[in-house]
């Protein structure tokens, strides 16, 4: 499966009314550090199917959630599990640190 995008809209059905744990990664085009990110964004997607929900927040054009949860820079990384934020990564991040997020 592939990453979700997320937005204002469908914020709340996609990740707080989530059955499973959800990653999201807070990112915008001109940033560097999340366009390293995307590809590690894109495996862990493919590699949890079914197991963890993998969807992308564009700050530039979701200024609403990025203030919500006072992103102050980016790629930063949030997990929700069962509707409540559950942890935070800032800064680029390893496949491996992202997936012990998830644990």
């Amino acid at each position: 499966m592939s990453t979700v995008k997320i937005t204002t809209t469908n914020f709340e059905q996609e990740v707080l009314q989530s059955q499973i744990p959800v990653l999201l990664d807070f990112w915008a085009d001109w940033c560097g550090p999340c366009r390293m990110a995307a590809p590690i964004i894109d495996e862990i997607a493919a590699e949890t199917t079914g197991k963890v929900k993998v969807g992308k927040v564009n700050v530039d054009t979701d200024i609403e959630l990025a203030q919500r949860y006072r992103i102050a820079s980016i790629p930063t990384f949030l997990v929700f599990k069962n509707g409540e934020l559950a942890e935070k990564a800032i800064g680029l991040q390893s496949k491996e640190d992202l997936m012990n997020l998830l644990k």
